[in-house]
């Protein structure tokens, strides 16, 4: 009996395939690779894309439209990708191959990527007047993009749930340390970030964009020989079979037993006897009232036996069921995260268009780059992140009695608020800056007299709304998500990111064409100094606000999961 505590309860492997003992694999000993890759593919993404809309309006000789639209799309698209990721990781390949190689086709896109600013031929030519490039280079440019956003969709949704993979949940001391990993997981994330946002965005500004993007891709090199070398020491989930396919097999079951009345007595439903789920990876989930229709899959009638065996396209078990009911709950909640990820991404937009008018100088030498004031929202993540689990949690929990202070879905709440104070506040800084080029008459000023500083306050209070929200959305999918289908639903956290940049695109777009019309210059020209971008974010403003109004009813309206088993 000793001997089967040797070895980890939760079905995991090890790199010969055979069980994980305990001693030897997962674990800090293996989640030190995981994090030392996260961290050097988050400062290789942001060193790359924080500065990007500068890159496409000086190298590729884009307006501020267009850059503006082209950033949001190729970032909604690195969000996109996550689900093909996720699909084949849960499916069919696992976690660990998954990472492993798309971060070769990340590496790939990303050498490339620096080809295109470095290399003779590829780079654009460039003079006093501007540059000039040429088809091909434009289009060598996206394709070293795209390649890079069909790579970070293999690591995005895995990574994470990889690291989580390495303590079992069916002991109680690794269970606890895998909350910690997710602590560690997001402040790795920021500190490759504040790397990214503060030294490589100066030195693409100030050395030179081949330097720029040589960095990051070299740390992203870095990052798949720290993954590889954790191999021997990780834990493996074998994959479970396709997710897609149980949820058509309910969705196809339940529509054949449309006329069926569902029994009111739930034990009447069809279940697997054994203590354990017939789902690999997956415990037993508790029936729920709500969504009834789908319970038609579990009615057991006679013609659902196949020369004595159950056809899962006719009759599916009360977890399977489940699977999908928690599927259909959580997308009120994924939707109110669209209008989140829109305000998110004018960091790497407007933000920076907006402080490219302003003075850029720290002392009378030192020109700081508008991008890299995205450190500011970095350096807020890593201070809320700790005041919030080391102070504000505490006071929270005396108030509310609840063991995490806060619900997860009002800690998500709260950073709507929060998003919406930070719309408000950029607004109100964009009408100080147009009322002080009118007084001054200074609409043709490159750099008006006004500190860039002034725009800290917009980018820390998005930081803090990060905390809230996006790290509650990730504990949110996680807990709530079917255990067979937590990839597939860290990448559907992840899509909110990509819609939301979507969204920021059709938005602009909108704009644009509205009110250009009759030979105005609009609300976002390329001379920002005569345009009208408060009108803009009073625009996003207004919308995070009715956003957060439904999120209310949304978040009253949710039922939680339950489970009625363990694994192991």
């Amino acid at each position: 009996m000793a001997e089967d505590y040797m070895y980890a309860r939760d079905g995991t492997v090890d790199s010969h395939n055979h069980p994980a003992h305990k001693n030897k694999t997962g674990k800090w000993k293996a989640c030190r690779f995981i994090l030392g890759n996260e961290c050097c593919e988050r400062l290789a993404y942001y060193g790359m894309s924080t500065n990007l809309v500068n890159y496409l309006q000086i190298r590729l000789n884009q307006g501020n439209v267009t850059a503006s639209n082209n950033v949001t799309n190729w970032s909604g698209t690195c969000y996109i990708t996550p689900l093909i990721g996720a699909f084949l990781a849960d499916a069919y390949f696992g976690r660990y191959w998954i990472i492993a190689i798309f971060s070769i086709v990340y590496c790939v896109g990303m050498t490339l990527l620096t080809m295109t600013a470095s290399v003779e031929g590829l780079n654009p030519s460039c003079d006093e007047n501007g540059c000039d490039p040429t088809k091909s280079q434009v289009v060598v440019c996206f394709l070293a993009l795209y390649l890079i956003a069909l790579g970070t969709g293999g690591i995005k949704p895995c990574v994470s749930s990889f690291g989580a993979d390495q303590f079992d949940a069916n002991d109680e001391a690794e269970r606890k340390k895998k909350s910690s990993f997710f602590n560690w997981f997001y402040l790795s994330i920021n500190v490759g970030a504040l790397v990214a946002s503060s030294v490589l965005v100066w030195i693409q500004m100030n050395v030179g964009w081949g330097w720029g993007f040589g960095i990051p891709a070299v740390a992203m090199f870095i990052a798949v020989g720290s993954f590889f070398s954790g191999s021997r020491l990780y834990r493996f989930q074998k994959p479970g079979g396709s997710p897609i396919t149980r949820i058509f097999q309910v969705l196809v079951a339940s529509m054949r037993k449309s006329h069926l009345k569902v029994p009111d007595d739930k034990t009447l439903l069809y279940e697997t006897t054994d203590a354990e789920s017939n789902i690999k990876g997956s415990c037993k989930l508790e029936h729920s009232k709500t969504l009834r229709f789908f319970d038609k899959a579990a009615v057991e009638v006679e013609g659902d036996h196949v020369h004595g065996l159950i056809s899962p396209w006719k009759l599916c078990t009360v977890t399977q069921v489940e699977e999908l009911k928690s599927i259909v709950r959580l997308l009120p909640v994924w939707a109110s995260g669209i209008i989140f990820s829109t305000v998110y991404s004018q960091m790497s937009t407007m933000f920076v268009l907006q402080g490219n008018t302003m003075d850029q100088h720290m002392g009378p030498n030192f020109k700081i780059p508008s991008a890299s004031l995205s450190l500011f929202d970095t350096l807020s993540v890593i201070f809320w992140t700790p005041v919030y689990d080391q102070i504000i949690l505490r006071i929270a929990r005396k108030y509310t009695g609840h063991e995490r202070g806060f619900t997860q879905l009002q800690r998500i709440g709260i950073g709507l608020v929060l998003s919406t104070i930070a719309m408000i506040v950029a607004g109100i800084l964009e009408v100080i800056r147009l009322n002080y080029v009118r007084r001054h008459n200074y609409y043709d000023l490159e750099y008006i007299p006004m500190s860039i500083f002034w725009q800290v306050p917009q980018y820390f209070l998005v930081g803090c709304a990060e905390v809230f929200t996006f790290i509650g959305q990730l504990e949110f999918f996680y807990d709530q998500a079917p255990d067979a289908m937590r990839s597939l639903c860290s990448a559907l956290s992840l899509t909110t990111v990509a819609l939301g940049n979507y969204l920021s695109t059709l938005l602009v777009t909108i704009v644009n064409n509205v009110t250009t019309r009759n030979g105005n210059l609009g609300w976002i020209p390329d001379n920002m100094n005569r345009g009208h971008l408060d009108y803009f974010y009073w625009l996003l403003a207004i919308l995070s606000l009715l956003n957060f109004l439904v999120y209310l009813w949304i978040s009253k309206w949710y039922t939680y999961k339950k489970i009625t088993g363990y694994l192991g």
